[in-house]
């Protein structure tokens, strides 16, 4: 009869042990220690590190020093051990040397394993910062191995040690001894000194990728006996976000959540249902995510407040819905500008709902509806009631679907412009087509009981090439030219000839002394350019096609135009606020001011360039 060990015979008077009670005397592992890659063979998602390793390890050209960078649960740590390994293992029979397919079995191989080797250091660089571990460090590194074959150090978070710290340790990185490796990991690759990074091979493990996290994930499952749904094994990667750890954390989650197959005991297959894990993770359903989109693109304020309170009423997150509009806005964004990438990875569903809705969107409004929701989701998060402050979002994503884009809005004042400009005469080869849209000549006024002109000014689009070579054949028939007669007029012409930034010198930086046809007297202030009166002499000429002659003067002159209507502005101002309806606002709101009077243009303003002009920055709009 074999030997078997000592067991205390249970007194047959005791309760009987519940069933499973042998079972649950070996605790339970969680996946992501359970399922942690033993070798470079395991490692998904980073081909590019596993292939220069494991050709570094079989050429013997490896690095002494090493930095591993990437977000949070993709394999730094693991990849540290791995190489640890790799570098100790002696093989099944003893002998063995440094090998990319380390055995497993080997003393040094279960004890890195195990994080019990006295020769692979690991140190939590979070808790120690200081420069004082670095040094106990540092003595440790001229001793040699002990039973190891390398000494090798594995520094996590190494971003957050201290400036002395890294200083302390720079020697030393530079020249180790041979037996030494280092291994630095870090989720903040930034904060690293770039002293330390020269003296390192780095790697960058990448976010993997949401269809192989999920194909990894339907293996573990069959190896634990679950039976998932695939598109709850979707959402699982979704949520992971490149991370298989964060993946494995939920992945164990939703095991526990799910139905047993009908067995108390759970003997049957574990059974993970998509609805389940929607409700674990406060997820929306993907197509009414859709329909909510729909709604709020198309204005429908009811129906997308009623569609967010049902999905909140059925455990939905009211961030996480944003969150997934803002994400549908990108992927439909991609699917209007390079459908033939954006539709990998998304179920045939969802690419045929996003490529409509793509058509019947524009570039300028979803960029807009980017904006809203990125501005919408950090609100969110800082409200106290997170429910309320989507809806707001969401109200205001509704109205603003109702605004044109700024180049709609460009083009309608251009074509209102020109419109009331007189006579809708466009010049040749323009491309402008359809009705154009007028706007009111005056509008009721405020408190003051006048009308406010609103006029918009045409703006000539540029010339095609025959017409410009037309006009400068018409140059030489002065009869047919514009001839001012007035410094206001010459102002007027310049602006109506796109020479913004001349005009802007004669209306703000020049007092005019005396002025008649095909001669100007001007007495230029500090700020005018010193070749003003030539440039302006050749451009009159070209313009009027007569000579112009343009000579300063130190006399005085009248007031420059800036000067007139800041003048003006200011008896406007004295005015208004002499009138008694006023006078009665401001005593009922103490503190006010009066920022604008919206009336006629003031006297002498009308070569003066608006702040619609492309003009010089210098331009003020003079609001008292």
């Amino acid at each position: 009869m074999p030997d078997t060990p000592d067991i205390d015979t249970p007194d047959s008077t005791a309760p009987p042990a519940p069933a499973g009670a042998l079972e649950t005397q070996t605790p339970y592992r969680v996946l992501a220690r359970k399922y942690r890659p033993a070798n470079f063979k395991d490692l998904i998602g980073q081909e590019a590190l596993v292939r220069t390793l494991t050709n570094a390890l079989a050429t013997g050209r490896l690095h002494h020093a090493f930095v591993l960078t990437g977000v949070r649960g993709v394999g730094k740590t693991t990849t540290a051990r791995i190489i640890a390994r790799a570098l100790n293992c002696i093989g099944p029979d003893g002998h063995g040397g440094p090998t990319p397919d380390p055995c497993g079995v080997c003393d040094n191989c279960t004890a890195i394993a195990e994080d019990r080797h006295v020769d692979v250091i690991e140190m939590d660089a979070a808790s120690r910062t200081g420069v004082n571990d670095i040094r106990d460090l540092i003595d440790g590194v001229r001793y040699r191995p002990s039973t190891a074959r390398k000494k090798v150090y594995i520094v996590d978070e190494v971003h957050m040690l201290s400036n002395k710290a890294f200083n302390a340790l720079l020697k030393t990185l530079e020249e180790p001894p041979e037996h030494v490796v280092f291994i630095f990991a870090t989720t903040e690759i930034r904060k690293v000194p770039v002293t330390v990074l020269s003296r390192c091979q780095r790697f960058d493990l990448r976010r993997v990728d949401q269809a192989l996290l999920a194909e990894h994930f339907r293996g573990i499952c069959a190896q634990e006996g679950v039976e998932p749904d695939a598109d709850a094994l979707a959402m699982i990667a979704r949520a992971a976000d490149g991370s298989v750890r964060d993946g494995l954390s939920l992945l164990d989650q939703a095991i526990a959540l799910g139905d047993p197959g009908g067995d108390p005991a759970g003997a049957g297959a574990t059974r993970i249902e998509a609805e389940a894990v929607k409700r674990m993770l406060g997820l929306a359903d993907r197509t009414r995510v859709y329909d909510l989109f729909a709604d709020v693109m198309a204005g429908r304020t009811a129906a997308a407040l009623a569609l967010l309170r049902d999905l909140y009423d059925g455990g939905a997150d009211p961030l996480v819905v944003l969150q997934d509009l803002l994400e549908l806005t990108h992927t439909i964004t991609r699917l209007q500008l390079v459908p033939e990438q954006a539709g990998e990875g998304l179920p045939e569903a969802e690419r045929v709902r996003g490529r409509d809705l793509a058509g019947n969107l524009d570039v300028a409004t979803l960029g807009r509806t980017w904006q809203m929701l990125l501005k919408g989701i950090e609100e969110t998060q800082r409200a106290p009631a997170p429910l309320q402050a989507a809806e707001m979002v969401l109200i205001r994503l509704c109205y603003a679907a109702d605004l044109p884009n700024p180049a709609d809005l460009v083009r309608q004042l251009r074509d209102a412009g020109q419109t009331a400009g007189g006579g809708g005469a466009t010049a040749a080869g323009s491309q402008s087509a359809g009705p154009r849209a007028t706007r009111p000549a005056a509008s009721p006024a405020g408190p003051m009981g006048g009308t406010a002109q609103a006029t918009a000014e045409a703006q000539p689009a540029p010339m095609p090439a025959q017409e410009t070579e037309a006009r400068a054949q018409d140059a030489v028939r002065p009869d047919q030219q514009p001839q001012p007669e007035t410094f206001e007029e010459i102002v007027a012409l310049l602006r109506d000839r796109r020479e913004l930034r001349l005009a802007h010198h004669l209306f703000a930086d020049v007092r005019p002394v005396r002025c008649q046809p095909g001669q100007l007297e001007i007495n230029p202030g500090p700020h005018a350019p010193q070749d003003l009166a030539g440039r302006l002499s050749r451009l009159l000429q070209e313009i009027t096609g007569a000579r112009w002659i343009v000579s300063l003067s130190s006399e005085p002159g009248a007031p420059s135009l800036a000067e007139r209507e800041a003048a003006a502005k200011r008896a406007a101002q004295v005015g208004a606020l002499a009138h008694p309806l006023v006078q009665a606002a401001m005593e009922t709101f103490p503190g006010a001011r009066l920022r604008r009077i919206v009336g006629d243009a003031p006297p002498g303003a009308a070569g003066a360039p608006t702040a619609d002009d492309d003009s010089d920055p210098r331009d003020e709009r003079h609001e008292p």
